[in-house]
């Protein structure tokens, strides 16, 4: 075997992946026992009480899929008796020691045959509660670093990041840790690990003394977790809390064989195993959904600004590219920028007239099978033409309905309290979507391009491998992949 070979590598490896069940990670494994199936084992750590319960998360919501429809037909009734050969759930969690796993003789065996680790466990709500996310998307990093130095035989940890750690920023984003540093400047007087977890407690603490409700704590813990990102310079505290997990990566890693992914917005399957395949809303899909329906009639967005995404497929080639290419180096802080706002820029006005075009021709239909029209809608431009929109078109109508429903001794209560959630739901996502939606930063991918031009030199089977997003016509995709994917898979599932 030369290391002029991906799939050469790839053989009779035994690789661990976190974070399986969730879009990226169930692609990752459908991809390498698709093209190398001498893999020799690939571990999946799932969250379960017991291995029962972990193999049926594992067969329901992940071998189950359509996605590994491809495969499943490829190896027809032997489809079973391959996954039961080379594939293992483990019930565990990457937030407690060892993984969570409880077995020390697992354990010990693990740590004797590991020899690639793929950490992509994280939780992605750009609210989720504070505690969570700090345990999953930080500390959960530290745990996985911390196995992964036990493990003898590793070659390499990829860790997948987002490109967002960079926070609001505008112009060219570099691939490096400089958008970081004021962060870990401020951060280096103090623990932490430490400080940030007494925070937490402290905090629920309270809301014990309290005798809060579970809807009053998590509330409460998404808010603090909001406080505790912006008050660093963070928009939300999913990228809060990631920009931390890498912070920790980079100043604990050692010698260890690192390398960081970051992705731009993940979308759709560009080819593999067939186009259009997605699982849940990514980001972009919340403002398709809405649109087609006709209840998306404004948008807070400038259009001149560059949408910058990136199909999955082509994520997860890079991704086993960068595994292959940096196996056994030890040296350097390997950062790779995976998207196309740098090379093949999209911009929010083509993908708005791509959603517009497409749902002109083929219409939504309501509950009464009747075709939704759209049109083109409101575009504004910055959040203060947006609340005075909402305002004039919502706000007043709300304060007439409070009045009247004072007026006429609460007869109104239930409407009022229902338009009002709404109107807040409304308002409090599109102070988390806000950001990004008027991002103005380009995010540079040297180190990517430069894995691509080296693969291509390097790599017999690269073709197989494609992840270059130059080549992606966002018209065809948009419209012929992603939008008909996203109804099949997701909204009309």
């Amino acid at each position: 075997m030369g290391l002029d070979s991906i799939l050469g590598y790839l053989q009779n490896k035994t690789i661990l992946i976190t974070g399986a069940t969730g879009f990226l990670g169930m692609v990752f494994v459908e991809k390498i026992l698709r093209v190398q199936p001498n893999v020799k084992k690939l571990y999946l750590l799932v969250r379960a009480s017991d291995t029962k319960s972990a193999t049926h998360r594992m067969q329901d919501e992940i071998i189950g899929k359509e996605l590994f429809r491809v495969l499943r037909e490829k190896w027809g009734a032997d489809f079973d008796s391959f996954i039961s050969e080379k594939v293992v759930a483990l019930p565990g969690d990457v937030t407690f020691e060892n993984l969570g796993l409880k077995e020390p003789r697992l354990v010990e065996e693990l740590n004797n045959e590991i020899q690639i680790i793929f950490n992509s466990a994280a939780t992605t709500n750009f609210d989720e509660r504070y505690d969570i996310s700090l345990a999953v998307n930080t500390f959960g990093v530290m745990q996985v670093l911390s196995f992964a130095n036990k493990c003898f035989k590793l070659q390499i940890l990829l860790h997948v990041s987002t490109a967002y750690v960079c926070g609001e920023r505008a112009g060219l984003i570099p691939e490096d840790s400089s958008s970081m540093d004021k962060m870990v400047k401020e951060m280096g007087n103090f623990d932490v690990e430490a400080v940030e977890k007494g925070l937490v407690q402290e905090k629920l603490n309270e809301l014990k003394a309290l005798d809060a409700s579970e809807e009053v704590v998590t509330n409460t813990m998404k808010d603090f977790g909001i406080k505790r990102a912006r008050l660093y310079g963070w928009p939300n505290t999913y990228v809060f809390t990631k920009a931390m997990g890498e912070i920790f990566l980079q100043r604990s890693k050692d010698n260890l064989p690192l390398v960081v992914v970051r992705p731009t917005i993940v979308t759709s399957t560009y080819k593999e195993p067939f186009s259009g395949w997605i699982q849940g809303f990514r980001t972009i899909d919340s403002v398709i959904a809405g649109y087609c329906k006709g209840k998306l009639t404004c948008l807070l967005v400038d259009p001149a600004s560059v949408l910058d995404m990136i199909p999955v497929d082509m994520l997860v080639n890079s991704i086993i590219i960068a595994m292959v290419a940096n196996a056994n180096k030890s040296s350097g802080n390997i950062i790779y920028h995976v998207g196309s706002s740098l090379r093949n820029p999209l911009n929010f006005f083509q993908m708005h007239n791509f959603i517009f075009q497409y749902f002109t021709k083929n219409p939504w239909l309501d509950k009464d099978g009747k075709p939704v029209i759209v049109t083109k809608g409101t575009i504004l431009t910055t959040m203060a033409t947006f609340r005075m929109y909402m305002n004039i078109r919502y706000m007043l109508p709300l304060k007439g309905l409070k009045f009247m429903n004072k007026v006429f001794g609460q007869y109104f209560q239930e409407i009022y309290v229902n338009y009002s959630r709404k109107l807040d739901l409304v308002m409090r996502l599109i102070e988390l979507y806000e950001p990004y939606m008027l991002f103005k930063g380009i995010f540079d991918d040297t180190n990517t391009e430069k894995l691509w031009r080296t693969a291509k030199e390097s790599f017999i089977e690269v073709e197989s491998f494609n992840f270059d997003a130059t080549c992606i016509d966002w018209e065809e995709y948009i419209m012929h992949a992603h939008i008909p994917g996203f109804l099949k898979h997701v909204l009309i599932k």
